[in-house]
């Protein structure tokens, strides 16, 4: 509590502070509040401000107590301020009835008024009310009952989902914040609203014949002539201002203007046992999610950043490579139940460590674990300023499972899935189905086993019939226990197109899951691939850009994108994007379409020796394929190769769409469009990519227009 009296005589003080006792408990937010608001005010008045602020239980404020003799005149202030909270409102409170019930009927009794014309004409209230929770309905009205108009005041409310808190200085940013609120910037917002109404009552004070003649009017005093100070003063701020825009861009352009853009690196394992890389792997992907959920940041894709596991490379030289302004770096050690894990982020372009957290447990508890997880990625994206949606904030707080060995067989099936092998992707369905079999109510195992019968298709392992329906229901399942979870949908875009040929449903789909994780580059590559079957090509090519700047190195997306220019008819583009996929990874299936992008640009001698190198371990195909060039060159290689494949059927399987791609490129119409409409009735994967230029000459045959059309593709 300060001694001096008011500005304005006959005043005692001028500003008073209302408040519950219980609210300045435990981290003494009114206190707080009240520092922070005479520091402010000391910068905002030239004249010292008085205020009466009761941090004495013993003052006669409790609840439990009578109210002191003294406090009718402490009472007799310029303005006003109730804190107002939850219990606030409470007609049976002391704060209430003898403090804000009190005021009000005093001010609207002396010379100004209860509420004061501001010179913009505007009318302010001598209650100036800071709001530290939102209310009631009821007890908005209580309050409004009493001030006779509308609560307004000022906020300092921190609200998230399912938290409705005092907003607090120095710990809660805007960003994380619903209300976009700052608590520096507020603490300023409450001075600057007292500076206006006391600036009033000052001139007012001034002007005798202004006041009411039955009130009371104390004896003025001279003083500065505050219109003339006012002027000079905004000359001033107004000069700052302008400097201000001017010079401090460029001071701080360097740092400010640089792109939210990051890579996760592979987290280094301190494990002596290397059967734990998995977990940390995990770690790292978990967290690399986590951050693929901020609209706000550029963060690069896993298949991009894993070329670094073993490179001892400089920061500055990685993150050049990869296009980006910050890294991530991590390391941790997992034995049994104890787990340890130390994270930190470091800006690139001075190579300071912007910030760094460890975390250790001796008893690894999975909701701890994705709590921290959570609260790495949030912390990241406040050293980075980015802002993260409320939708965001949940998505990230999401805990998938709460049994570490359901997780951990998880882990691993998604390590063994990556590699789409026959093998591998055996090895993955057990880990998925370990998985469900501990947590039933596991999305991501459901998803998984998903995308095991879809990659079995997709490597042509196993027929449609067979892989589709599997592929389905466990999905379905999925999306049962999870409605808002990214990778269940780009999973349930896949068999929708792939499957149902289902196009609305599958572009729905995928854009659910880009907007539930707007980072990922796999999903921006299959809705370029859904695009580019339905012939929207511009639209197809933005997304595999978008897909290629978050996942630069990834073959998958690069085989995406040769395929957009394949469509596009850009053959030797085409070829030098498909080459740079195998290049990243030389086994990548997808990028045999190599060979129709040679064939169409009209290099037939690279094409076949496309074809040789495809085929190097199956002598058979190889000499089938060296006894049709020499008869009848690229097209002929092409005619025996196929003929080969449909006389093996019945020891080896090979996907209809696969041989009718073949005789295609051989000129054989005929038996082009007989395999064509057998993959038509297997409903296998390969069909929905029939408007391929490679098929350009079958498009006038009616057999062929009638499958377009019974797909609902454009085929004219």
């Amino acid at each position: 509590m300060t001694n001096m009296t008011s500005l304005i005589p006959g005043f005692e003080y001028d500003i008073f502070i209302s408040y519950r006792q219980k609210d300045n408990k435990g981290d003494r937010w009114v206190s707080e509040f009240v520092e922070a608001l005479k520091t402010e005010l000391e910068s905002t008045f030239k004249e010292e401000i008085s205020v009466y602020f009761d941090i004495n239980p013993h003052d006669g404020l409790l609840e439990t107590h009578d109210v002191d003799a003294s406090l009718k005149d402490k009472l007799k202030c310029l303005v006003f301020i109730p804190i107002i909270s939850r219990t606030y409102c409470d007609p049976k409170s002391f704060a209430w009835e003898h403090e804000f019930k009190a005021f009000v009927e005093e001010a609207s009794q002396d010379q100004f008024g209860l509420k004061v014309k501001l010179p913009n004409g505007n009318v302010a209230n001598r209650v100036l009310p800071v709001r530290i929770h939102d209310l009631d309905i009821a007890d908005i009205k209580e309050c409004e009952s009493v001030l006779g108009g509308v609560l307004r005041g000022i906020e300092f409310i921190y609200k998230s989902a399912g938290v409705n808190r005092p907003l607090r200085a120095g710990e809660d940013h805007p960003k994380d914040n619903l209300n976009k609120t700052y608590f520096r910037d507020q603490i300023n917002k409450v001075a600057n609203a007292i500076k206006d109404i006391i600036t009033v009552l000052g001139q007012n004070e001034q002007n005798p014949a202004e006041v009411i003649k039955e009130v009371y009017k104390p004896i003025s005093v001279p003083r500065k002539n505050r219109k003339t100070t006012i002027i000079i003063g905004s000359v001033i701020t107004l000069a700052l201002i302008i400097l201000g825009y001017l010079l401090i861009p460029r001071l701080f352009k360097s740092s400010e203007q640089l792109e939210k853009s990051i890579a996760v690196l592979p987290f280094r394992n301190d494990s002596p046992d290397d059967s734990t890389q998995y977990f940390m792997n995990g770690v790292m992907e978990e967290l690399l999610a986590n951050l693929q959920k901020i609209k706000d940041i550029r963060v690069l894709g896993r298949t991009s950043v894993e070329q670094y596991r073993e490179k001892n490379k400089p920061i500055p030289e990685i993150a050049e490579e990869l296009n980006v302004n910050y890294i991530v770096t991590g390391s941790g050690q997992k034995s049994d139940k104890s787990f340890r894990m130390r994270v930190q982020l470091i800006r690139v372009n001075n190579e300071s460590n912007l910030w760094a957290k460890s975390f250790e447990t001796a008893s690894l508890n999975l909701k701890e674990y994705f709590h921290v997880q959570s609260q790495f990625a949030k912390a990241i994206a406040n050293e980075l300023h980015a802002v993260i949606t409320p939708e965001e904030k949940q998505l990230i707080e999401r805990i998938p499972t709460e049994s570490l060995d359901a997780y951990e067989a998880y882990l691993k099936g998604y390590d063994y899935n990556r590699k789409l092998t026959e093998n591998d992707l055996a090895t993955a369905m057990q880990y998925f189905e370990l998985a469900k079999e501990i947590d039933p109510e596991f999305v991501l195992a459901y998803a998984g086993i998903s995308r095991v019968w879809s990659s079995r298709q997709g490597i042509g392992k196993i027929r449609a019939s067979e892989a589709n329906p599997r592929a389905e229901a466990a999905i379905i399942k999925a999306l049962e226990l999870d409605s808002t979870h990214a990778e269940v949908y780009r999973v349930l875009a896949s068999i929708k197109t792939g499957a149902r040929w289902d196009w609305k449903g599958g572009e729905e789909s995928i854009r659910k899951a880009i907007k539930l994780s707007p980072n990922n580059a796999d999903y921006h590559a299959s809705y370029s691939g859904l695009l580019r079957i339905l012939g929207r090509y511009d639209e197809a090519m933005k997304h595999i850009e978008i897909a290629l700047t978050l996942d630069p190195f990834d073959p998958l997306i690069k085989t995406e994108y040769g395929n957009t220019l394949l469509f596009r008819h850009k053959y030797d583009n085409a070829v030098t994007a498909f080459r740079e996929a195998l290049n990243l990874y030389p086994t990548q299936g997808g990028a045999e379409n190599i060979v129709p992008a040679l064939f169409l640009a009209g290099r037939e001698q690279e094409a076949i020796e496309m074809q040789r190198y495809r085929w190097k371990n199956n002598s058979e195909y190889i000499r089938a394929l060296n006894e049709g060039y020499a008869e009848a060159g690229f097209q002929g290689g092409c005619k025996k190769l196929a003929d080969l494949r449909v006389e093996r059927l019945n020891t080896t399987y090979s996907s209809p769409w696969a041989i009718a791609t073949q005789y295609s490129m051989a000129g054989d119409t005929s038996n082009a469009m007989f395999w064509m409409e057998k993959a038509y009735e297997e409903h296998q994967m390969g069909i929905t990519n029939i408007l391929s230029p490679t098929f350009d000459k079958l498009r006038e045959n009616s057999r062929f227009q009638k499958i377009a059309r019974k797909m609902n593709l454009p085929y004219k």
